[in-house]
């Protein structure tokens, strides 16, 4: 009973999956190769792949190890980094409250934009269970980074073409999982609010200092409308 619950959940996880592993693909080689050419064996950025799994901060790790030791100045830059995931947390709370047993903690570890984008928003399938559709696309989520990061480990020293701008396709992705989310809102105060107040912020805070602003802002007026928008939701 329990495989096919989970066969059940790895069948309607996998097509959400699709775009991701299109980019974490590209992306992970590049990473691979980035670590490649700084002088790293392949079994760098395979184990940081399943260990650390924060792309952005896999890429800013290189220079933290080619640098002298600062771990008190490593904590702080992770901090600032993927500061955003606090706040991807405090979202998820209440779904991944009813995650019963380990799969919880491989949840939270595994959590990465693109896994956030597709579990608060998917329609979880009649009938599959929603902890194991969470954890099957966290799971694949992760296998396609470490899969790109080991090719561009272990071959990046064969590839010769030019990868600038390929971190682009991340962007695009979740500008489109963004705008689907938003075609199957009845209500789009909660789309407007986000990119209004980051609109705001971008202009005070500068494109560099914006996101965490950003989020403070939306986590604030989201809290304050909550209970407007819940009954609005009801009544639609």
């Amino acid at each position: 009973m329990k495989r096919q619950t989970m066969s059940a959940a790895f069948r309607a996880a996998f097509p959400f999956t699709i775009p991701i592993m299109t980019g974490f693909l590209f992306l992970g080689t590049a990473y691979g190769v980035y670590m490649n050419v700084s002088g790293f064996p392949a079994i760098y950025p395979i184990l940081m792949a399943l260990t650390v799994f924060a792309g952005s901060m896999e890429f800013v790790a290189v220079n933290l190890l080619l640098g002298a030791f600062n771990p008190l100045g490593a904590l702080a830059l992770t901090l600032m980094v993927n500061a955003r995931h606090l706040f991807y947390g405090i979202a998820m709370l209440d779904k991944y409250r009813a995650v019963e047993g380990k799969k919880r903690w491989y949840l939270i570890f595994g959590m990465c934009d693109e896994s956030f984008s597709i579990n608060v928003a998917a329609q979880v399938p009649e009938g599959v269970d929603r902890g194991w559709f969470y954890f099957f696309v966290t799971l694949l989520n992760q296998c396609y980074w470490v899969c790109g990061a080991t090719l561009g480990g272990i071959f990046g020293a064969l590839l010769d073409f030019d990868l600038e701008g390929l971190e682009f396709v991340m962007t695009a992705l979740l500008a489109a999982l963004f705008l689907e989310q938003v075609l199957k809102e009845k209500d789009h105060t909660s789309a407007l609010l986000g990119v209004g107040l980051s609109a705001v912020c971008l202009v005070i805070f500068g494109a560099d200092s914006f996101v965490i602003p950003s989020m403070l802002a939306i986590l604030g007026a989201l809290t304050l409308l909550r209970n407007t928008l819940e009954r609005k939701e009801a009544a639609l």
